[in-house]
């Protein structure tokens, strides 16, 4: 009997040691508590707060003591889709995404629970307010005064939870179906609308280039119809003057035939002595000049037949001597004319406004008045020659 007593004490003191190191390793783990740097944990005791556990190795009481991490990094909450009505009662749904910084992890665990799921539910009826408050057309384009507006409805409510919002950003903005479909249709609107005055202002571009273009062609064509009449009542006044003068010599070969018909009757009467006019003999002198060049150099009226050339009176009614400086002011007026029509052309191209500009049909009344001027002002050299060549005829 007395031998199997040691055997016993043998087989139970390792057991009781081992539980003995077993509860040593169990106090030790749940004395040291071990808080990430990007962390911090509130301790409790007995359910009572204590403090706050910085990173790094820290000690607590076992068994009775209890750690809530927080990080304090900035966190991002994603707001759930949500619809509202906007103020001019259109829905809409939007979404968003908030982020959050723990700043005060104290009161972040001792005055609201699970600040995640608090500041979630905050923003998604701040969201569905501030749309509420807004325009269906400001909700679409004042992305960000939505996104100021709600962050500074959350900032007061956060602080107190030691909550810090960073940012508000809300990433979508839809409207019904039914909206975006008028939306399209409008859109569609306004672009024909848009295409449709490009083309009317494509289409008066080219009326009024079109325009000019006549114009241009109008008072080149006007300007050379002035110089064409100019130059053919040159040529009319030039052609009287010829005619005239060659009315005149046949005149006089005419008397001087006549003459010398009655010289010949004369010659066959019986009678010795005949008696002759002066004027008879003096163009009997200029007839044999012409004919046979003879000596005869002189007459009375010092006229003679072989001269068809305008003298200077005449040169100076018909105004032969001014033909070129007509036609080169004629000219230099249409050139400063087509000099006048591409600077309106030009300002035209630049928008200025053509209704102050003439138009063609004025353009070419006034060249008609100017016409009708200078052919009336032609007419009395004109009159003034054929006057002039009759009396002479007359004369002769």
């Amino acid at each position: 009997m007395l031998p199997a007593l040691p055997l016993q004490l043998g087989f139970g003191f390792p057991v009781v040691a081992i539980l003995f190191l077993i509860i040593a390793v169990v106090m030790v783990s749940q004395m040291v508590e071990i808080v990430n740097a990007y962390e911090k944990r509130a301790l409790t005791v007995f359910g009572e707060y204590r403090k706050l556990l910085e990173p790094g190795i820290n000690f607590v009481p076992p068994f009775v003591s209890k750690t809530y991490a927080f990080d304090m990094r900035t966190q991002t909450l994603d707001v759930p889709r949500q619809e509202a009505i906007t103020r001019d009662n259109s829905p809409v749904t939007a979404d968003a995404v908030v982020y959050i910084k723990v700043m005060d992890a104290k009161k972040a665990f001792l005055e609201v629970d699970n600040y995640k799921r608090a500041v979630s539910n905050l923003a998604q009826t701040t969201l569905r307010a501030v749309l509420g408050d807004m325009e269906l057309d400001d909700t679409l384009n004042k992305r960000q005064e939505i996104n100021a507006k709600i962050r500074r409805e959350l900032d007061e409510p956060t602080d107190e939870w030691g909550i810090r919002v960073e940012s508000v950003e809300v990433r979508e903005v839809n409207p019904s179906q039914e909206v975006q479909q008028a939306m399209e249709q409008q859109t569609s609107a306004e672009r024909r609308r848009r295409a449709m005055i490009l083309e009317a202002q494509g289409e008066r571009r080219s009326a009024i280039e079109t325009a000019e273009g006549d114009k241009q062609s109008n008072i080149i064509r006007a300007q050379g119809e002035k110089q064409s009449q100019i130059l053919e009542a040159q040529g009319d006044a030039i052609s009287t003057v010829l005619r005239a003068k060659s009315a005149e010599s046949m005149g006089e070969r005419a008397v001087i035939d006549k003459g010398m018909e009655t010289l010949e009757a004369i010659g066959q009467g019986e009678s010795t002595t005949f008696v002759l006019p002066q004027e008879l003999t003096s163009l009997v002198g200029r007839y044999g000049k012409h004919l046979t060049g003879g000596d005869v150099s002189e007459v009375t009226d010092g006229q003679s037949l072989d001269s068809l050339d305008f003298d200077s009176e005449t040169r100076e009614l018909l105004g032969l001597d001014d033909i070129e400086e007509i036609i080169g002011a004629i000219s230099n007026e249409a050139e400063v004319d087509v000099e006048n029509m591409e600077e309106e052309a030009q300002a035209i191209m630049q928008g200025d406004d053509p209704a102050d500009m003439k138009s063609p049909d004025e353009v070419i009344e006034e060249m008609d008045a100017e016409l009708e001027g200078s052919a009336s002002s032609e007419s009395p050299t004109e009159s003034g020659t054929g006057t002039e060549t009759e009396t002479e005829t007359e004369t002769e």
